[in-house]
């Protein structure tokens, strides 16, 4: 399932149609390469076997931390360790690159909720 082709991030942007649900747009040996459009906050969640990666391709994302929060630009990164809880928020909305492992649920060990979504490729 590797990525054969080139991606265009901004066209594969284009297609995303719903806030909170990653499409995958390649893989890099077990992780899948996902684009998300957000905003608003989602749930507060760890991922206790993977850290978490976020790329900001464009708008602000907030990384909330119990213990502060992470301010992120366009072309700002911040990965998450496993095990630590977080929640995004993105007040006016953002479009970011996730790095995660496929199989990885993206609510972490939140109950299930319209927020969970299935893994899907674009």
């Amino acid at each position: 399932m590797a990525t054969a082709e080139k991606v265009n991030l901004v066209e594969k942007l284009a297609l995303v149609d719903e806030h909170w649900r990653p499409k995958i747009v390649g893989t890099l040996n077990d992780y899948k390469l996902q684009l998300v459009k957000v905003q608003g906050q989602f749930v507060w969640h760890s991922h206790e076997e993977t850290d978490d990666f976020f790329l900001v391709v464009r708008g602000r994302l907030t990384i909330q931390l119990r213990d502060r929060d992470v301010e992120l630009s366009e072309g700002e990164l911040f990965v998450v360790p496993r095990g630590v809880e977080h929640c995004p928020r993105a007040d006016e909305g953002a479009r970011v690159l996730l790095i995660e492992p496929l199989g990885t649920v993206n609510t972490g060990d939140a109950a299930a909720s319209e927020l969970t979504a299935p893994e899907r490729r674009l």
